[in-house]
């Protein structure tokens, strides 16, 4: 790529990001959820303009990619989140943040466990809470089972949230219903399934 090509790419970069802050300035969320997926690809990193967004809201909760404690990323309003597709074998290293359960085809990431028993596994590990992230329903739609989210639910005491396929407001009553603290959404936001002022209020109903 010549300087001139690598400028036009920045400027393209500059333009989106300058455009997604403008869309949360509006949207006025009070939580944030951010996956840097270059981070997590190991392909670059998007630390300022997360901190920058973090900014606006009470709490930006941040999947970078964290391979080790050190990896965490410190800052104002800012939770990070350490997921199992890259969180490595040992878990108990990490202090705080909360554990990304990650989950595909009903199999934790990467060590192809279940979700149930890998909740069980770590209810005495240092984290805040954790996200059960069914990653092959991400901006599906595709909806909850809520005999599923009651099986995970009953095998973590700690506070739980879910990720993955939310679609309308009886998705998020049967996510409260089944004791989970919150929900990850964001296609549904965007269709317009659940109401703005949600959003802005960081709760239901």
């Amino acid at each position: 790529m010549d300087k001139r090509a690598n400028v036009r790419h920045i400027n393209r970069l500059t333009g989106a990001v300058l455009r997604r802050q403008n869309r949360l300035v509006l949207c006025e969320p009070r939580y944030l959820y951010i996956a840097d997926l270059d981070r997590i690809e190991s392909t670059g990193s998007h630390d300022k303009i997360i901190r920058d967004c973090a900014r606006l809201v009470d709490r930006c909760y941040v999947d970078r990619g964290c391979r080790f404690p050190g990896d965490m990323l410190t800052g104002e309003h800012i939770t990070t989140i350490v997921g199992t597709e890259t969180g490595g074998a040992d878990l108990q290293q990490y202090h705080g943040g909360l554990l990304s359960i990650d989950v595909k085809d009903g199999h934790v990431l990467p060590s192809g466990g279940d979700p149930f028993d890998m909740l069980t596994s770590v209810q005495d590990a240092d984290f805040d809470g954790c996200i059960l992230l069914n990653l092959g329903a991400v901006g599906t739609q595709k909806g909850i089972d809520p005999v599923t989210l009651h099986t995970w639910r009953s095998a973590y005491d700690g506070r739980l949230f879910y990720g993955g396929g939310v679609a309308t407001v009886g998705d998020l009553e049967a996510i409260s219903g089944a004791g989970f603290d919150g929900a990850i959404i964001a296609t549904a936001v965007h269709r317009g399934a659940v109401p703005l002022a949600w959003i802005r209020r960081g709760t239901c109903c």
